[in-house]
């Protein structure tokens, strides 16, 4: 296989990248100076050699533990549950919240073979009853397998004394009802507020 097919073809296993951009990619990166190519080729080998997951959160990092494990200023009793490193970012970005992170790895799915043990579940487990964790906020992804994830470590915080939520689901603003998916319009239903 030459150097362009080859790639072509580990640009087209990335999330969301078909053969087609995979190819865009590729000819827009041979037109750059080699200089900007070898850029690339030291960020991408830096970020293999040095990025770990978190040795509390399992957060990506750089350091161990991770900036917001370490910050003290962030409030440790709270703890926000995601399936993947990619959403600390989003949930940190996109609100308020200051306590810290535990990054599960991953979502159950027992088709896929994907069991509590494939996932970082005994980790939470475990800093649920060291740390004094009061609160468990369960921001798993709106699908069949966050859910059946998120019910699943409800369950194992059965006996815990720590208050486990769950993100609120909703209709976004500015969408139509005839577009909302069934799960998302039954979750609305559901958690409907009065008007005042």
């Amino acid at each position: 296989m030459d150097a362009i097919e080859r790639l072509i073809g580990e640009f087209a296993r990335l999330p969301g990248i078909g053969r087609k951009t995979a190819s865009r990619l590729t000819f827009h990166l041979l037109q750059q100076p080699a200089d900007q190519l070898r850029l690339l080729a030291q960020a991408l080998e830096s970020v293999a050699e040095q990025v770990r997951p978190c040795e509390v959160c399992g957060n990506l990092t750089e350091q161990q533990p991770c900036s917001i494990c370490r910050d003290p200023r962030r409030d440790a009793a709270v703890l926000c549950v995601v399936e993947d490193a990619s959403a600390v970012p989003v949930v940190d970005r996109a609100t308020d919240f200051r306590g810290k992170y535990h990054v599960l790895g991953g979502h159950l799915s027992p088709l896929d073979g994907i069991g509590p043990e494939a996932l970082r579940i005994a980790g939470l487990l475990e800093r649920v009853r060291k740390d004094g964790v009061r609160e468990v906020i369960l921001a798993t992804n709106p699908s069949m397998e966050g859910e059946v994830t998120a019910t699943y470590i409800q369950q194992q915080l059965g006996g815990a004394p720590v208050r486990v939520t769950r993100l609120a689901r909703g209709l976004p603003m500015g969408g139509d009802l005839e577009y909302v998916d069934g799960v998302t319009l039954a979750h609305a239903l559901l958690a409907r507020q009065e008007v005042r």
